[in-house]
């Protein structure tokens, strides 16, 4: 089975990717909330001053990771190109549109997988992964086509 995909990436598509293969990175919008409701109440209380630096706080603690999903987005060179890319059993060779850059993912090659809201992670060691939107594909069919061959390769995610 061969399997054709194409997309534009976004920079919410490194957002999925961050919080995917970082744990940490899930929990700071929670953070964030916990920050901002002490800070309310320390406002309620009458404690002006640290209630003030304390939502400031929440608000950059919330705003950081969307941000600097956006500018290492704006910095990649490759970042915002069309993407092609074929899908077989064993792999998914991935190549932008202008052929500036190819990368071939072998499926037993990878550390995990992940499936998002909006796309699948694929987590290639550390830190490091690549991301395939759920708009890549042409139809609900493929989707689940592609979760089957990740699940017989590595897996339940």
């Amino acid at each position: 089975m061969l399997m054709r995909l194409r997309w534009e990436p976004v920079p919410a598509d490194w957002s999925d990717g961050v919080r995917a293969v970082l744990p940490f990175a899930r929990w700071v919008p929670w953070f964030a909330a916990a920050l901002g409701v002490f800070s309310a109440v320390l406002l309620v209380l009458g404690q002006v001053l640290p209630a003030v630096f304390g939502l400031c706080c929440a608000v950059l603690i919330g705003a950081l990771p969307p941000f600097a999903a956006w500018s290492a987005f704006r910095r990649d060179p490759i970042a915002g190109r069309v993407i092609t890319a074929e899908v077989d059993e064993r792999s998914l060779r991935m190549m932008t549109l202008d052929g500036t850059a190819y990368s071939v993912v072998e499926f037993a090659g990878l550390a995990g997988w992940r499936e998002t809201e909006r796309s699948f992670v694929l987590a290639t060691g550390g830190s490091a992964f690549h991301v395939v939107p759920g708009r890549a594909f042409a139809s609900t069919e493929d989707i689940d086509a592609f979760r089957g061959l990740l699940t017989a390769a590595l897996g339940a995610r």
